[in-house]
């Protein structure tokens, strides 16, 4: 849908009533509201509860396109009926572009999801963390592929996945995938964890506000916590001189990983659920979040596998090399069309004998690089031109091809070749030519009219 007022005839919407808008209409937005009350309607056993109960809370996402529709058109209707509540918030985004350019569906100048799916199979949380992550909430903003792929290896990978493989590889390499048990905390240790309880506050207030980019930054700011955690307490330096502390610092760690999988589940469900599996959890709360005691020792975490893996710059190539193509036959099918000649009289253009004909021979004039040399049955006669289309046709391949042939051309002299006619061709926009040829194989010697 895509609702706004226009000018229309007045039997295609409902008049708008100001002095000044006589011929305008406000047509899809007095129509399309209902759909979202029917969809509820089918979709719920009780839709008037999503509707009419003062106790529901409707939020509307929309983009800054839409804002007057859901902001004064939709929520008039809704009023005017009576018995409807209204829209409590309108979160409205910005404009998200495709590498400097508007997204565009007619152009093709999109990412299309079936096709993301098949060039990055597994990594529909990436996409998802990347569109968050840039979310156009305050400004305008661009998806740039060279961006998707920085945030994937500079933060999926060496942050979130660095963090989760080291906490798992060291329990393995340990304790043989058991949680140890923690002993006394040190100060760091414990304003570490703290911190987990701070983060959630700042995450929920976040999602509370529609503010989704920072929340899943914030939510990051967790795998952040983990990675500095780590490198500073050095755990594998420890291990011999004091294992005791090490036990502590992975218990830790492990803790850390597993508020992880609560505070990003709603941006990487796909991502966390693996996790889990690593952790060997059921799914947790998001009243768990901030617990520091999740993962009780002696509970058995699974092997770990890579969290998420770095894209190389062949994938990333691919892609702007298709969008570059997209804009390259844009500009092509936009290219203005050379204007008509001047006129001629039809006396003119009858003195031209135009012929099907076929090519029977064709081969490379030489010492050029244009001209090729061909053999043409026209019905008539069989008779040699030299074209100047070498660098369009490979020779072998255009023989028996039926071409229409201008035969009452004079005669030429080519690089030393007599040509005895003109083939007729259609220059594409970006120069490429192509044969004027019948639709279906025609007797050589018909004369084309």
């Amino acid at each position: 849908l895509n609702p706004r007022a226009v000018t229309r005839d007045l039997d295609w919407g409902i008049p708008v009533p100001v002095e000044g808008a006589e011929g305008k209409v406000l047509y899809v937005w007095f129509d399309a509201p209902i759909g979202y009350i029917s969809a509820t309607k089918e979709l719920t056993d009780d839709w008037a509860k999503w509707w009419k109960d003062k106790d529901t809370r409707m939020i509307h996402f929309i983009g800054k396109d839409n804002i007057v529709f859901h902001c004064i058109i939709f929520p008039a209707i809704l009023k005017a009926e009576g018995s409807f509540i209204l829209p409590d918030n309108v979160p409205a985004n910005e404009f998200l572009n495709l590498e400097g350019d508007k997204i565009s569906t007619s152009r093709n100048w999109a990412v299309w999801l079936h096709e993301y799916l098949e060039d990055f199979p597994g990594k529909q949380d990436v996409l998802r963390y990347v569109l968050t992550a840039n979310a156009p909430e305050t400004k305008d903003n661009d998806f740039t592929w060279n961006d998707f792929q920085a945030r994937n290896n500079n933060e999926l990978v060496a942050i979130l996945g660095n963090f989760v493989n080291r906490a798992l590889v060291l329990t393995q390499n340990y304790y043989q995938g058991t949680v140890p048990k923690a002993g006394n905390l040190s100060e760091y240790d414990k304003s570490t964890l703290a911190e987990l309880i701070n983060l959630k506050s700042e995450v929920s207030k976040s999602v509370e506000n529609f503010r989704f980019r920072e929340a899943l930054k914030i939510a990051m700011d967790m795998a952040r916590l983990g990675n500095k955690y780590l490198a500073d307490m050095e755990p594998w330096k420890l291990n011999k001189s004091d294992p005791e502390r090490v036990k502590t610092i992975i218990n830790t760690s492990l803790q850390i990983a597993a508020n992880l999988t609560i505070a990003l589940d709603p941006f990487l469900p796909f991502s966390m659920e693996k996790l889990r599996a690593f952790l060997n959890v059921e799914k947790l709360s998001w009243d768990q979040l901030g617990k520091t005691d999740l993962l009780s020792a002696g509970h058995k975490v699974a092997k770990p596998e890579l969290l998420f893996a770095k894209i190389e710059d062949e994938e990333i190539n691919k892609q702007v090399n298709k969008l570059m193509a997209t804009k390259k036959a844009n500009e092509l099918e936009s290219a203005p069309v050379k204007p008509a000649k001047s006129n001629i009289e039809y006396d003119d253009f009858a003195k031209m004998d135009i012929r099907v004909g076929t090519i029977v021979t064709a081969e490379k004039v030489a010492k050029t690089k244009k001209l090729l040399k061909l053999t043409i049955e026209t019905g008539i006669d069989t008779r040699t031109v030299v074209s100047g289309i070498a660098e369009h046709f490979e020779p072998e391949k255009i023989i028996g091809k039926q071409v229409a042939i201008l035969v009452n051309l004079a005669p030429k002299m080519l690089k030393g070749i007599e040509s005895q006619g003109m083939i007729l061709m259609a220059e594409n926009e970006n120069g490429s030519l192509v044969f004027v040829s019948p639709e279906i194989k025609t007797k050589n010697g018909s004369e084309v009219k």
